[in-house]
């Protein structure tokens, strides 16, 4: 080999040796960073506050960081590539993965047994009467999905009520201004709606219907592959979190810490959490066997592809199974 030949070669092997570790420094530092995780101000993922403040996630070995959002705000984050996972409900992981930001649900934390509802107002006695009326809702989001499932459940068809579109938080006042007959809110908007309309009444509720809204956590597919072992640690510890609160000795202790989280009074909290069905290790191993029922994630998500669809939201049925990661919860 030449001189000039050597040199060539020296400096291509320093180059790709420069490569290597560069890369393996990339790696090693994406694989030390923690797992960034945004939560709202649901049930299902305020209960993590519980882990958080009594440091349950450091002894299980696992460097999270937690960072608090508006929901909406939350996917947003998620969509941007800001976060290795985002407490969500299984339409809106979907809704964000036809945005092209792909995400795996990989542990679900409840699914909504209560605190979703269709609400009219005294002179509507039950869902049938919604015939021919008109009923507020948000278009596209999950009580929008509650009231599709109320309307098919009774046997109205959909085509014969009229949707009001509104943002969730003015749906009592839309109700209280008489322009509507009903309207689907989640908590705790369903609270106010049924103080702002003297007589006003839940007609359906997400207790209705369980399994047809989950709420769980959805992670970035690579940040699964890098670091699933870490992630079989985090079901570990919901598993502790949702025995905690589920323990009638240390129930109050997990409702105060929940409260205080999103300002409010612990008694009224109990209300909201009494309206979520937090699934534990357990649960979710039966919850992610596949179904055509909403007994099962697939079942539920199926469900919701399909809502997705006829609403808009994306124009072709998405690959659901993709969605979801059933191994995590068995520690695989």
């Amino acid at each position: 080999m030449t001189t000039s030949k050597t040199q060539r070669f020296i400096k291509r092997t320093a180059l790709a040796t420069l490569i290597l570790s560069t890369a393996g420094l990339i790696t090693s530092v994406a694989q030390a960073a923690p797992l960034k995780i945004g939560y709202s101000d649901w049930p299902g993922f305020v209960a993590w506050q519980i882990a958080i403040d009594k440091g349950w996630l450091k002894e299980a070995g696992v460097d999270a960081s937690f960072q608090w959002f508006d929901y909406s705000a939350s996917l947003d984050a998620f969509a941007a590539g800001k976060l290795d996972a985002v407490g969500a409900t299984n339409g809106d992981m979907l809704v964000t993965g036809a945005g092209g930001t792909k995400g795996v649900m990989v542990l679900l934390t409840d699914y909504s047994s209560g605190n979703d509802m269709v609400i009219g107002t005294p002179a509507i006695k039950s869902i049938k009467d919604l015939a021919g009326k008109s009923v507020g809702v948000e278009r596209g989001l999950v009580d929008h999905l509650l009231l599709v499932n109320a309307l098919k459940k009774n046997g109205v068809a959909e085509s014969s009520v009229k949707l009001v579109n509104g943002k969730t938080n003015e749906l009592p006042q839309v109700l209280a201004s008489g322009s509507v007959a009903a309207v689907a809110v989640w908590q705790p908007v369903a609270n106010q709606t049924l103080k702002a309309v003297a007589g006003s009444h839940p007609l359906y509720t997400s207790a209705d219907a369980p399994g047809l809204i989950y709420d769980g956590i959805t992670v970035n597919p690579a940040s699964l592959a890098a670091k699933r072992a870490d992630w079989i640690k985090m079901g570990k510890v919901w598993d502790r979190v949702v025995k905690y609160i589920n323990d009638p000795k240390t129930q109050p202790d997990a409702v105060r810490i929940m409260s205080g989280r999103v300002g409010v009074a612990p008694a009224t909290y109990q209300h909201f959490l009494n309206g979520t069905h937090l699934l534990d290790l357990t649960a979710n191993q039966k919850a992610m066997l596949k179904g055509k029922g909403f007994d099962s994630i697939y079942g539920s998500t199926y469900f919701v592809n399909q809502f997705n669809v006829t609403t808009g939201a994306y124009k072709q049925l998405l690959n659901a199974d993709s969605f979801i990661d059933p191994n995590v919860v068995h520690g695989k």
